[in-house]
């Protein structure tokens, strides 16, 4: 398997897994994505329903994986899925376990990992194959990351303790919950840096890219990254696109539709990969918030990015996006892989107006055929409200992003054909808005006690390139001298 970027030259050799598993952005800017998606039949469905059976999802994972990864020896690779994926990692020994609700809906539930948010899914994977690869290189990494409340938490309890690895995490300054900001800010290790930056998550996702985009910096300090513009992050998540249809199926031809609350598009770009390969899946449900920068382009064929003034602090804050940074692996399959294309859009268009359109064009015309794509969007009436009749019709208490997907899916329900509603994280996280819409504090696991009174441990810093690249430099003078 090779990996290629969406805006390098044709032609150009492709990089094994491991060697973007450090990389992140590719050179060009661009974003790594396999040459090809490789294909499963019933037949390989029907096995991995035996493997999901029989060894569990560190097992489900290995058999997906080993089509993505093929220059970790198979044994190797094994072990990684195990570490990652048990039951002292995940509070369910089934990872991903699945709930039916009333409706037509599933809900996956994707948040038993240590920091209680579907991005312990992937990042528990990215630790291990970090540390695996690290150790084999004998190298060090410097990750630099930004997370809108999830990701950076999920990052650092991810990578705690990995000799190899240092975390400089940006969260935008006073936009998570006091439970999200708690999480990171209460981590007392001199290889965690929490950093927040003047602005909103956009604003912190454009520094990371461009401290990235300074290939000498880059090389000088061994950065990589673990959002999910890197490429092994989302790849893991396509392993619980897999799972879930197994839970939810019992013939191996059975279709099912996925609802996936996204701001940054990572999640259903796992889905959308899924679907690629040939996962039954009929609809990919795309839910936002009110900051529907994505749920605007699938309607229209206008992708507009919004200003920071511009980007609403809502309820579910995790999806507070306005640049989608994965949109541009999904547009590089849709313009059937022209990088040429992709590079002018991304590279030229939208840095220059703020925009493109692709609503004339033939590509756009055809979307939900090729690719079953829909979408719509989500406010906070709606979150209190679905919370709400979740909690009185199915006794079950679920996050405001998750409401977000449950609203959204619920238009989209075709009978016969489960819909599935990917979890983004528990409740707990969200406290003030569970307590508005039903009027009770949701449970809080005991690993979480008291965190919000626990020492803060961050660094203000002003939304400047050159200031993040002082700060990181400072940090790592004494590992390159």
């Amino acid at each position: 398997m090779r990996y290629l970027s969406t805006r390098g030259e044709p032609g150009v050799p492709g990089l094994g897994f491991c060697d973007i598993l450090l990389e992140g952005l590719a050179p060009d800017g661009g974003l790594f994505l396999p040459a090809s998606y490789p294909r499963v039949d019933a037949a390989e469905l029907a096995r991995w329903r035996a493997v999901l059976a029989s060894e569990g999802y560190a097992g489900l994972a290995h058999a997906v994986l080993s089509l993505f990864i093929d220059d970790i020896p198979a044994a190797d690779l094994r072990g990684i899925c195990d570490r990652a994926y048990n039951s002292g990692v995940f509070s369910s020994p089934e990872i991903v376990p699945v709930t039916e609700i009333e409706g037509g809906l599933w809900l996956a539930h994707l948040s038993g990992g240590p920091t209680a948010a579907f991005k312990d899914m992937a990042m528990q994977l990215l630790g291990q194959l970090f540390e695996y690869e690290l150790e084999r290189r004998g190298s060090e990494l410097n990750i630099l990351g930004a997370t809108s409340g999830d990701t950076g938490s999920a990052a650092e309890y991810a990578m705690l303790g990995l000799p190899r690895v240092r975390v400089f995490m940006l969260t935008p300054e006073g936009r998570m919950t006091p439970f999200q900001q708690a999480q990171m800010f209460s981590i007392d290790d001199p290889s965690i840096v929490n950093i927040a930056v003047e602005g909103v998550f956009d604003d912190c996702q454009d520094l990371v890219k461009a401290v990235a985009g300074d290939l000498r910096f880059k090389q000088r300090h061994s950065l990589g990254a673990v959002n999910s513009i890197n490429w092994a992050r989302l790849v893991a998540q396509v392993v619980y696109y897999v799972a879930s249809w197994l839970r939810v199926t019992s013939a191996d031809d059975q279709v099912v539709s996925f609802c996936v609350p996204t701001g940054n598009f990572g999640n259903i770009c796992a889905g959308h990969v899924a679907r690629m390969m040939g996962l039954p899946i009929e609809t990919l449900v795309l839910a936002t918030n009110e900051n529907n920068v994505l749920d605007e382009f699938f309607r229209t064929g206008i992708y507009r990015v919004r200003s920071s003034a511009e980007t609403h602090a809502t309820s579910s804050p995790s999806m507070d996006i306005s640049k989608a940074s994965n949109f541009e692996r999904f547009v590089f399959d849709l313009l059937g892989r022209d990088a040429a294309r992709v590079r002018e859009l991304f590279a030229v268009r939208l840095p220059r107006d703020g925009y493109f359109d692709l609503s004339d064009t033939p590509e756009f015309a055809g979307l939900p055929e090729r690719f079953g794509f829909v979408s719509a969007a989500s406010t906070h009436a709606d979150r209190l409200a679905h919370i709400a009749d979740v909690y009185r019709r199915d006794g079950l208490v679920v996050d405001p992003h998750t409401a977000d997907g449950i609203k959204v899916a619920r238009d989209f329900v075709r009978p016969g054909v489960p819909m599935i509603v990917t979890e983004t994280a528990l409740p707990v996280k969200f406290s003030a808005t569970i307590v508005e819409a039903i009027g009770i504090e949701p449970d809080r696991p005991a690993a979480f006690a008291g965190i919000e009174s626990l020492p803060r441990h961050v660094v203000n810093l002003p939304n400047d390139a050159e200031a993040l690249k002082a700060l990181i430099a400072s940090h790592t003078s004494a590992q390159l001298a």
